[in-house]
């Protein structure tokens, strides 16, 4: 028999523990540090009391995990960005749109804050088609891409690898193969479920695909702060001559052909002329910081100017110094006199996004939010049911959509002008996320928005205040704690 193993006596044991409690002291010394320096910078970067002092309470109260959290949603980390634009003429922008002749100055001037926001004028001489849902959409695009003679620009927050996925990615082969320079972007975060392979394929036919944090590695030092600040954005520009943008991705479910959402519905915007090239600019941006490819940013000596229409492109991101975007909706809401629709998959305002709509329906504005009925992502549609009710008990019409899955992002104010984009009526679209709007002043374009969202109503029902103080405690409490959340939904 061998030797019996031998026993630890209680010094080796003291001795041990107190080994660990000096490793266990040098972790929280550390968790701790890093706590006051994201404190500090918390506080010098405060934008509003509300979440900074939840921050502060949090990291000084449960420093564990809460340092790690406020590493991915609380610092802002797009210095790099801001700065890459700045390099490549952003604040020129203005002049360079001043030597057009096709800049609309009555419109700019009525439009002040929006045209300020976006950087760049109303740009008249476009054609402006609306297109409703995944078919219409993609017919459009498709065809967009089949025509394209000189380049062709395609970005999209998710892509998938499925049969759309597949059908998009041999027309662009087929254009690079053909002598067509394409680019494809897609946001890390959105297409996580993309494959090698998929892009693979399309790089050896010589297009040139990248994620939007290629060059910025989650593994950097400040690589995880980029999971919450998501590019969102949905462009296609073929040659700078057309453009779509709007709420569709890449993938089946857009096309309706997902059983669990059924109907997916979601509207597009082509846009033939000018405002294409206002497109082509926010793409240009997104690829140089993704990639550090420079592109030529010169516009073409005349520009076609196939229609008659007026149209800004906003482009907004966690890179604006201000939250831009939010400034630029509480305007349009401030001005509302007669109506103001507002459709939205996500319904999670902030305090200013609420006191104006509030202020509107006070005025006799006819407020509507137009929602989905079911959700596809559980906590934001809690917090939305929250902030959805809140709207209701201040006599401000709520409709859920129950036709399938809603999708679309459309304002409608007055008869004056009209939204379609990539914006949410969220916290995450108006402050985290890069997103793109197209604003719409012309007649027609405000009758076609008009005319759709008038179909979309007959198809949903209008909540009550009966259904609002009938819910359940426990949807209550639920929706009520995810309403906490708003500030990262």
């Amino acid at each position: 028999m061998g030797e019996p193993p031998a026993l630890f006596g209680i010094d080796d044991i003291l001795r041990a523990i107190v080994a660990d409690l000096h490793l266990v002291a040098a972790i929280m010394g550390a968790i701790y540090l890093l706590a006051f320096i994201c404190a500090v910078r918390e506080i010098y970067n405060s934008r509003t009391s509300q979440g900074s002092i939840a921050w502060l309470l949090s990291l000084a109260l449960l420093p564990f995990p809460t340092v790690f959290v406020y590493l991915v949603f609380g610092w802002k980390f797009f210095d790099d960005y801001a700065t890459d634009r700045i390099k490549n003429g952003r604040a020129d922008r203005p002049l360079r749109a001043k030597d057009l002749a096709l800049i609309d100055r009555d419109t700019d001037a009525k439009w002040p804050v929006q045209v300020a926001v976006s950087e760049l004028p109303f740009l008249k001489g476009n054609d402006v088609e609306l297109l409703v849902d995944g078919q219409a959409t993609f017919e459009s695009i498709f065809a967009g891409i089949e025509a394209a003679e000189h380049y062709l620009l395609v970005q999209f927050y998710i892509v998938r690898d499925d049969a759309l996925g597949q059908q998009l990615a041999e027309r662009l082969i087929a254009k690079a193969k053909s002598g067509v320079e394409v680019r494809l972007l897609y946001d890390d975060i959105g297409s996580t479920g993309m494959p090698k392979r998929f892009r693979t394929q399309m790089r050896d036919a010589g297009i040139k695909v990248a994620g939007f944090n290629q060059r910025h590695k989650f593994m950097r030092f400040y690589g995880p702060t980029r999971i919450n600040y998501r590019n969102h954005r949905k462009i296609v520009v073929a040659d700078g001559k057309h453009a779509w943008v709007g709420g569709h991705n890449v993938g089946v479910e857009y096309l309706g052909e997902n059983p669990k959402f059924g109907r997916w519905r979601d509207t597009h915007v082509r846009v033939s002329g000018p405002a294409a090239l206002g497109c082509a600019l926010l793409f240009r941006e997104d690829w140089e910081w993704a990639t550090g490819e420079r592109l030529p940013a010169t516009p073409p000596k005349e520009l076609e100017t196939p229609g008659d229409q007026s149209v800004l492109v906003m482009g907004s991101g966690p890179a604006d110094q201000l939250e831009e975007c939010a400034i630029a909706y509480v305007d349009l809401i401030g001005r509302a006199r007669e109506r103001l629709w507002i459709v939205s998959p996500y319904f999670v305002p902030d305090t200013d996004i609420r006191t104006a709509l509030f202020a509107a329906r006070l005025r006799g504005v006819d407020v509507r939010i137009m929602l989905p009925d079911n959700p596809d992502h559980l906590m934001v549609w809690l917090a939305s049911i929250a902030h959805a009710d809140a709207m209701v008990q201040h006599d401000i019409g709520v409709y859920r959509y129950t036709d399938g899955f809603l999708h679309q992002k459309v304002v409608l104010m007055d008869d004056e002008i009209a939204t379609v984009g990539s914006v949410n009526f969220d916290n995450r679209s108006f402050a985290i996320n890069f997103e793109i709007t197209l604003w719409f002043t012309d007649p027609q374009a405000i009758r076609d928005v008009e005319e759709m969202l008038e179909a979309d109503f007959l198809l949903c029902r209008q909540v009550s205040t009966a259904e609002v103080s009938t819910r359940p405690m426990v949807l209550y409490f639920l929706t009520q704690a995810a309403r906490l959340l708003s500030p990262v939904l």
